[in-house]
């Protein structure tokens, strides 16, 4: 189960409106390192080999995407992305070439979809050598979930366009696979196309659980967690960040390869009041579906 074109998540941009607290929070709070400062942006790493996870703009006066940043396989593949995103219905907004104002470099091509997400990705971007895992700093990124109206139309254009396969279908998402992770994008099921969350990926349990804990005590409640999900089977922590962006740490996200088999929501149901595999969590709260279904793409 696996793009020919896409090798997995890359990075997420997006406009805050102050971005010395940006930078407080995800450094001093989340625990993400600073890899690069440009005018009016902050590039964060975590401990992985990408050279950065967060492109946080200064910009606005509330959140907003800026672009969904995904990794291709080879060079020819940006070209072959360019024909196949116009084909299933996007929008071309920038044929590959070189970015020079990027800290990480590259190569890199740029498109919208029919309903305005920008997605752009890259090849021959900058690697840096990663650090030992840290407990209770994140590596990377796993995965982006995304709202959708439409969601056959967005997964429809996710597969035509980027080589997308559907590992699985709940009654409210629908995942997205690439590579060996579960899912790298998922599409959440609703009636707008906000951004639903970012995910990092923590080294283990025990550092899901205290940055939970540290969340906590820095005034960020957990918002749902923790639990372990179906789809995927990893581990979960939901929190909303100071402008309103909820972001999850996670950890132990199923592997895949071509036997595995992708099941719908007759499949994925809990008994009464159980959302996850532990049944542990209260359900979400008012305040985190809100959040959810704030932060919109940038018009592009």
């Amino acid at each position: 189960m696996s793009s020919p074109w896409i090798e997995g998540l890359r990075s997420v941009a997006l406009f805050v409106p102050d971005l010395a607290r940006a930078e407080a929070f995800y450094t001093q709070t989340w625990h993400l390192a600073v890899a690069h400062r440009g005018e009016g942006v902050l590039y964060l790493r975590g401990t992985g080999d990408d050279a950065y996870l967060l492109a946080l703009h200064q910009g606005g006066d509330a959140p907003q995407v800026r672009q969904v940043t995904l990794r291709a396989r080879s060079r020819e593949a940006l070209d072959t992305l360019c024909e196949t995103a116009v084909a299933a219905g996007g929008t071309l907004l920038a044929e590959p070439h070189a970015l020079t104002k990027d800290p990480a470099g590259g190569i890199g091509m740029k498109f919208k979809d029919p309903h305005g997400r920008v997605f752009q990705v890259v090849h021959g971007d900058a690697r840096r050598e990663a650090d030992a895992p840290q407990a209770d700093m994140p590596i990377r990124l796993t995965h982006a979930v995304l709202n959708s109206h439409a969601v056959d139309d967005t997964k429809a254009f996710f597969e035509q366009a980027m080589g997308f396969r559907l590992a699985d279908r709940t009654g409210i998402m629908a995942f997205m696979n690439c590579n060996r992770d579960h899912h790298t994008l998922a599409i959440g099921i609703t009636d707008n196309d906000a951004l639903n969350h970012i995910a990092f990926l923590m080294p283990d349990f025990e550092s899901v659980m205290r940055g939970g804990g540290r969340m906590k005590d820095a005034g960020h409640p957990i918002q749902w967690g923790p639990g372990r999900h179906g789809p995927g089977n990893n581990l979960f922590n939901y929190f909303i960040d100071p402008f309103g962006v909820v972001i999850e740490y996670t950890a132990e996200v199923e592997q895949v390869d071509d036997s595995y088999v992708s099941r719908g929501p007759e499949h994925w149901k809990w008994p009464p009041g159980r959302i996850d595999q532990w049944g542990i969590a209260p359900m979400p709260g008012p305040e985190l579906k809100a959040a959810q279904r704030q932060v919109m793409f940038a018009p592009a």
